[in-house]
């Protein structure tokens, strides 16, 4: 059985990691799509889609992971009523989601698909908002990522970026039908 777990990584933390770890117990098969695929170096979305996917990659296989997986980018579509059928159409056939977004949950069920509830892990702490929270305060935040996250951030300077956009009042990104900036 194949299945599906979307979520936006930012970025990638060890609460991912442990639901990967516990959905891979209950299938063949795992597509890990990166939500708004398209958004990058804003404050809730700093990271670009391929650094997301060597946060994952890197740390599947430093965790030894060779469970069958596929990481697949998923663009927003800013319309509910086709983005299953977007999802759909941009990955492997899978038989259930996995998510805890009530939204999510809806949208595939509305869809035909089976959904399972993926419980967070000690959500208060594992979340990109306290990780991305704790980086602009100048907080310890490595402790919550694994540790093949870490030299990316370090890397393409992600603690530096999250804190310039925050001193931008201009728009850094636009959705469809949005005149220029």
């Amino acid at each position: 059985m194949r299945g599906l777990l979307i979520g936006r990584y930012q970025p990638f933390h060890r609460g991912h990691l442990e639901a990967i770890k516990n959905i891979m117990k209950e299938v063949d098969d795992l597509i890990i799509g990166i939500g708004s695929a398209q958004i990058s170096h804003t404050i809730d979305n700093p990271f670009t889609a391929g650094e997301r996917i060597m946060m994952i990659s890197n740390t599947m296989r430093d965790e030894g992971i060779t469970h069958c997986f596929h990481i697949i980018p998923i663009p927003d579509v800013w319309n509910n009523a086709i983005w299953v059928n977007h999802v759909k159409s941009l990955t492997p056939p899978f038989e259930v989601v996995y998510t805890g977004n009530a939204l999510a949950t809806r949208l595939f069920k509305e869809g035909g698909m089976e959904v399972r509830t993926q419980p967070f892990f000690d959500r208060a702490k594992f979340s990109g908002t306290e990780i991305r929270r704790r980086m602009l305060s100048g907080e310890e935040w490595e402790s919550l990522v694994p540790k093949a996250v870490i030299p990316i951030i370090k890397n393409i300077n992600g603690v530096e970026r999250l804190r310039d956009i925050t001193k931008s009042d201009k728009i850094t990104y636009l959705e469809p039908g949005d005149a220029s900036p």
